[in-house]
């Protein structure tokens, strides 16, 4: 009778987990289906998700209306260097803050902390973009940079700094023993022990700097050889033939989501890997 009950529950829980999946996984089913019918079809509905006529020129006719070579290579010069850039400085932040004994540290933490709970949201843009024309970074994809780069994301940091306080605090002090300094046992031992951390880390600001709209667009509103590629696709919906081709626009949409899924599946053990041992405080 225990095993009966049991075996229903866990299938009460799987149906539930099911339900779940489908709506999250329809958005992006429907987009990727979608792409590949043809603008009448689009406009009129039904209830079909399938295309009756499969288009792949959507994709040809996108690609070169929004000149997406180009706009795909700044999102991945785009990408690459944010993602190096958080990297560096959040797995770096969090050992300091796991390790550093200092007050400043503590409360350079505690602030960083409390910047999860507060958004400010877009009211930022503008004195980031004043801040940028002062030193020459407007119309250029380096501000964006240097405002993911730099601008501590506090995620990242709470999870790199819960994942360093994982490892112990011995082999820093046999380190310390052989004459090692406070950054030189971060960057020869604590660093080549964080392979999860970086691929968590890694995969946080690659998703974040792929899909960045709001923040290179305005940073480059006025020079459209540096867009990124969601950038591209959502000025397709006003760049003449493009106008209300929702076919073009949904197959540029499909375009721009593959790398980040494909990069997902490639590093989805790691990063559930260093999320989890990341969110445990030690």
């Amino acid at each position: 009778m225990r095993t009966v009950s049991k075996s229903f529950w866990k299938a009460v829980i799987y149906a539930f987990l099911l339900v779940i999946a489908a709506f999250a996984l329809f958005p992006v089913i429907y987009i990727l289906l979608s792409s590949f019918k043809s603008n009448k079809e689009i406009l009129v509905g039904g209830l079909g998700i399938l295309p009756t006529e499969w288009h792949f020129e959507n994709y040809i006719q996108a690609w070169k209306l929004a000149d997406f070579g180009r706009l795909t290579f700044n999102s991945i010069f785009y990408a690459v260097v944010v993602v190096g850039g958080c990297v560096v400085t959040s797995i770096t932040a969090g050992y300091v803050f796991a390790r550093g004994t200092t007050r400043f540290s503590k409360v350079v933490n505690t602030m960083v902390l409390c910047s999860m709970f507060v958004s400010i949201g877009t009211l930022s843009l503008y004195p980031q973009l004043s801040l940028a024309k002062v030193f020459g970074l407007s119309g250029t994809l380096w501000g964006p940079i240097i405002i993911r780069v730099f601008g501590m994301n506090a995620t990242q940091v709470f999870i790199a700094t819960g994942f360093v306080r994982q490892i112990s605090r011995e082999i820093d002090e046999a380190a310390q023993i052989d004459g090692c300094s406070f950054f030189k046992i971060f960057w020869r031992i604590i660093f080549p022990l964080c392979k999860p951390l970086v691929a968590t880390t890694g995969l946080v600001a690659f998703r974040t700097a792929w899909s960045d709209y709001l923040l290179p667009y305005v940073f480059t509103i006025a020079a459209k050889d540096k867009w990124p590629l969601v950038v591209g696709v959502v000025s397709l919906k006003s760049s003449g033939e493009a106008v209300s081709s929702w076919n073009l626009m949904l197959a540029g949409i499909s375009i721009s989501i593959l790398p980040m899924l494909i990069v997902y599946l490639f590093l989805n053990k790691y990063f559930i890997s260093g999320l989890t041992e990341g969110a445990i405080k030690g």
